[in-house]
C-alpha cells in the first residue's frame, strides 16, 4: 500500500512521477504573504496534532490525509527500511478494529485509501463521501494510538515488503543503479540510503524494532491532520477533538541528522545488465532545497527544471529529441520540498544506434550555453506562467491540496508559505535562474548515472 515518491525509485522508471512531484514541490514552496492557493483554516489540539481544513463543495466528497514527522531519514543505522515497513504494519490492526478492519470498512464505505513513504514523511489517506468524514477519522485516530504488533502479522509482513524490494529493486536494473548513484551523490548524509531498505538490513528487522518506531514517533504532537473536501472548519473541528483530542502527547524528540559535506568532485556511476535493451543516461546535482543549502535559489531551480526539461517545448527537449535527433525523451526534475539537500536532474534516453557519449556530449554543450549565455527570458516567462497555470489547476482536486500542506508543514513550513508561491514565483527572474545554474549545475555537485546493455561475452 505505498504511493513511492520519485527519490525512492529509478528515474528512468519513474518519470511519470515527476510532474506530480513538480506540482507538490511548486505548491510547496515558502514566500511572503498576500497570495492565496487553498485559503485554508487551520488550529491546534492540546495534544500538539496540527490540524488543516481546505473547504473545496466542488464534489460530496471529503480526504483525510495525516502526515507523520518521521521518514527513512530518520531511522537508526542498520534499520534502512523501517519507515516504510511500519507503514505496511499500519494496516494491521487494533483490539477495536482487528487485522484487515480498516480496509474493509473503507472500502465497504466507498472509498479509497493508501499510503506512502518519503525520506522525510510518512503519510495516510483515504477519499470517501462526505457523511462518512467521521468514520474514516475514528478508524485512523484508532490507529494512531492503539496498534497492535505482533509476530503473527508482523514478520509475513516483512516477507512482504523484502518481495517487494526485489520486484521494484532487484529486478530492475535502473532502480539498482539509481540507488548506487543515490548513494554516492549522498556520501554522508542518510538521504543516500533507500527509501525500501538496503535488503540485508531489512532482512533484520524485528517486529519490536516497529513497536519501537511506532512508540517513538507516531504521537499527535509529531502529527499534520489534513482535511479537505466538502466541509467546514465548524463542522470538522469537533470530530477532530472527539477522536484525535484524547490521545495524549508524547514529548517527540527534535530530528537530529548529520550534514552532508562540500562536494569536491565530479562521480560516475555505469551499470550493464543483460535486461537492459535500451542505454539511459541520468546526472544529479547535489541542489538547496526550500529548507536548506541556498534556499533562497530554489524558486530560480525550479524555474530552470521548466526551462530546461520541463516538457515538449523546453531546451533540452527541443535541442536533442527535435533538432538534433539524438534522444526519443530527454527532461528534468527537481523537488525543493526536502528537509536537507535535494537533487536537480537531467535524464536522457539516446535513439536507436546513438552512442551515450554522444547524447552525453550534447548535454554537456547546451550546459555551458546555458552557463555561458544565460536563458532565453522569454523562456522563463513562459515557464513561471506554466508553474502558476499549475497551481490554479491543482484547486479542483481534493488530493492535491492535502499533500501539498502536509508535506510542506511536516517538514516544517508555514500555512502562509503554502498559500504565497504564485506571488513568489512570478518574480523570478532570468538573472535569478542564471544565478541558480551556476550554483547547481557544476561537475564537483554531480554524479552521471548510465544504463547500458550487457556486452555479449566474446
Amino acid at each position: 500500500m505505498t504511493i513511492r515518491p520519485l527519490a525512492a525509485v529509478a528515474p528512468f522508471a519513474a518519470r511519470s512521477l515527476a510532474a506530480l512531484l513538480l506540482l507538490v514541490a511548486a505548491l510547496t514552496a515558502p514566500g511572503s504573504a498576500g497570495a492565496t492557493i487553498w485559503n485554508p483554516k487551520t488550529f491546534t489540539l492540546d495534544n500538539g496534532l496540527q490540524v488543516v481544513v481546505v473547504e473545496n463543495d466542488r464534489v460530496p466528497a471529503v480526504t483525510q490525509m495525516i502526515f507523520y514527522k518521521v521518514g527513512a531519514a530518520d531511522e537508526e543505522p542498520g534499520k534502512s527500511g523501517l519507515a516504510h515497513y511500519l507503514e505496511h504494519l499500519m494496516f494491521k490492526g487494533t483490539e477495536r478494529h482487528p487485522n484487515g478492519e480498516f480496509s474493509r470498512l473503507v472500502a465497504l464505505n466507498g472509498g479509497q485509501e493508501n499510503a506512502f513513504t518519503s525520506q522525510d514523511y510518512t503519510g495516510y489517506f483515504q477519499s470517501v463521501a462526505r457523511d462518512r468524514l467521521e468514520l474514516i477519522m475514528e478508524l485512523e485516530a484508532d490507529r494512531m494510538a492503539n496498534l497492535i504488533l505482533t509476530d503473527a502479522v508482523a514478520r509475513p509482513e516483512l516477507d512482504v515488503v523484502i518481495e517487494e524490494r526485489r520486484s521494484r529493486i532487484d529486478n530492475e536494473p535502473g532502480a539498482q543503479l539509481d540507488e548506487r548513484a543515490g548513494a554516492v551523490l549522498y556520501l554522508h548524509h542518510p538521504y543516500g540510503i533507500p527509501i525500501i531498505g538496503w535488503k540485508h538490513e531489512m532482512e533484520g528487522l524485528t517486529t519490536e524494532d516497529a513497536r519501537a518506531f511506532y512508540a517513538r514517533h507516531y504521537a499527535p504532537d509529531n502529527a499534520v491532520l489534513v482535511i479537505t473536501g466538502d466541509v467546514t472548519v465548524d463542522e470538522v473541528r469537533p470530530l477532530v477533538e472527539k477522536y484525535y483530542g484524547p490521545i495524549p502527547a508524547r514529548g517527540i524528540a527534535p530530528r537530529t541528522r548529520v550534514q552532508e559535506p562540500p562536494p569536491l568532485t565530479a562521480r560516475r556511476v555505469e551499470m550493464a545488465s543483460p535486461l537492459v535493451r535500451q542505454p539511459e543516461w541520468n546526472r544529479s546535482y547535489l541542489a538547496p532545497s526550500y529548507l536548506a543549502g541556498e534556499a533562497d535559489q530554489a524558486y530560480a531551480l525550479q524555474v530552470l527544471s521548466e526551462v530546461l526539461g520541463g516538457g515538449a517545448t523546453s531546451r533540452l527537449y527541443r535541442r536533442l529529441v527535435v533538432e538534433r535527433k539524438l534522444a526519443s525523451s530527454a527532461g528534468t526534475y527537481y523537488s525543493p520540498d526536502t528537509i536537507d539537500l535535494s537533487r536537480f536532474a537531467i535524464y536522457v534516453s539516446p535513439r536507436d544506434g546513438v552512442p551515450v557519449e554522444d547524447v552525453e556530449k550534447a548535454v554537456d554543450e547546451e550546459i555551458a550555453a546555458v552557463l555561458a549565455e544565460g536563458v532565453d527570458p522569454e523562456a522563463v516567462a513562459r515557464a513561471t506562467a506554466r508553474l502558476e497555470s499549475a497551481a490554479v489547476y491543482a484547486r479542483d482536486g481534493l488530493q492535491a491540496g492535502a499533500r501539498s500542506l502536509g508535506v510542506a508543514v511536516a517538514a516544517g513550513r508555514s500555512i502562509a508559505d503554502v498559500e504565497a508561491w504564485p506571488e513568489r514565483i512570478a518574480t523570478v527572474t532570468a538573472e535569478e535562474v542564471d544565478a541558480a545554474a551556476r550554483l547547481v549545475l557544476r561537475p564537483e555537485r554531480s554524479v552521471t548515472a548510465i544504463l547500458l546493455p550487457e556486452k555479449p561475452a566474446i
